[in-house]
């Protein structure tokens, strides 16, 4: 397996392209992106479990029903959400894309990010979807990745190259996400794409069991949103056997999906809204992946210890305090704790209590971009991983007027 470029257009078969429409003020920035499959794909998703959902989830789990789709068109600069013609607009949305490519309505998977409460008009969405459509090409993956952003400073994108019974297959993907996310889903889009022939039902396994290693592990700002949703498509072009159960090809395509998902997962925590350091919090020794999920869950979600990694202070305190109130069931006199990073390892708590170090050691340690928390609770083998992002001044400062 290998790292490619090419995003959602590295798959056979795939193009995209992102255009401004007009939903946001700004010229200068994308708001309309379209991934679209030459043939109809195998198609499941994954959706926020906040009670308030946005219409295009809606309209896309009717669609998804039948485990099939063909297209995404996502915008960004407007949730969709708590609008009274919301499911309206999602619907009017896909019938557009429909007309445009000459596919099924019930094809389409729709998606929309931005502000929650204000209205979206579909004219922007209609006057911008011949240029849209126009555009679509198997280069078009940047385009999208931008199209779909909203305080995201950078694209997020990456996609893999592995083999099935002799057949090259890929897996791509993009996504938007940067503040408001939470486990148990994030404020994030994720669309995945791959040209694997696997059965609805089959992707539908892979993905569903996958989102709690990865996407339900991340966390920003400790706030589950409203549209959030992980897609994926599998148009079976690679023409590999097709997948429809359990064994050795099911097992490389879970690989590849995992990869292409931790990816992802690292480059939307990373991005957190004012972020400067990106945060792994590594489990190990647990009595169960259960227990390992939720320590380092509620690390990641810690404010106190995010705070102390702005301020490359190691005060351990924080994270002890934040596995004590957990809800975990761990002996909090056996747990040891290091911080880690490219300037090298420190460990600052063993068996539950202090020991000495070397604070500009440790201060040198944490002022790196990327850091390593790691704890052993030494009660069985089980482990897991969280990522999150350090608490800064600006998280404030972009929240306090995101709407105005």
């Amino acid at each position: 397996m290998k790292i490619i470029s090419g995003g959602v257009c590295a798959a056979k078969g795939f193009k995209a392209n992102g255009v401004h429409c007009g939903i946001r003020k700004n010229r200068t920035k994308k708001d309309l992106s379209l991934i679209v499959s030459d043939v109809p794909a195998s198609a499941a998703a994954v959706y926020t479990t906040n009670l308030v959902k946005g219409a295009p989830l809606i309209i896309t789990k009717e669609h998804l029903s039948n485990g099939k789709a063909q297209a995404i068109i996502c915008n960004s600069g407007n949730a969709n959400t708590c609008n009274e013609n919301g499911e309206e607009i999602a619907n009017e949305t896909c019938y557009l894309v429909s007309g445009g490519l000459g596919i099924e309505k019930d094809d389409v998977v729709v998606a929309s990010t931005g502000v929650i409460g204000q209205p979206l008009d579909i004219a922007p969405i209609k006057s911008g979807m011949a240029e849209l459509i126009e555009g679509l090409s198997v280069d078009g993956n940047s385009a999208a990745a931008e199209g779909i952003m909203t305080t995201d400073t950078v694209k997020k994108q990456v996609a893999v190259s592995f083999t099935l019974g002799g057949k090259e297959c890929r897996i791509g993907g993009i996504a938007k996400g940067s503040g408001m996310i939470h486990p148990n889903m994030a404020t994030m889009l994720v669309f995945i794409t791959s040209d694997v022939s696997i059965s609805p039902e089959m992707l539908k396994r892979a993905l569903s069991s996958d989102i709690g290693k990865t996407f339900n592990m991340i966390s920003i700002d400790g706030d589950t949103s409203t549209n959030d949703m992980v897609c994926v498509l599998a148009n079976g072009m690679a023409g590999n056997e097709t997948i429809n159960g359990e064994g050795k090809d099911f097992d490389e395509f879970m690989l590849a999906l995992n990869t292409v998902n931790v990816h992802l997962c690292r480059m939307i925590a990373a991005d957190g809204e004012g972020a400067t350091k990106l945060l792994e919090c590594k489990v190990s020794g647990a009595e169960d992946e259960n227990t390992a999920k939720t320590v380092a869950k509620s690390v990641v979600c810690s404010s106190l210890t995010k705070a102390a990694m702005f301020g490359a202070d190691a005060n351990w305190g924080r994270v002890l305090c934040a596995i004590g109130y957990s809800g975990a069931a761990v002996d909090v006199k056996k747990i040891d704790v290091s911080f880690k990073s490219a300037a090298g390892e420190i460990e600052v708590c063993k068996d539950g209590a202090g020991v000495f170090f070397s604070e500009e050691k440790a201060k040198k340690i944490l002022l790196e971009s990327e850091i390593e928390i790691l704890i052993n609770l030494k009660s069985g083998n089980a482990s897991s991983t969280a990522w999150g992002c350090d608490l800064t001044y600006d998280y404030v400062k972009i929240n306090g007027d995101y709407r105005t």
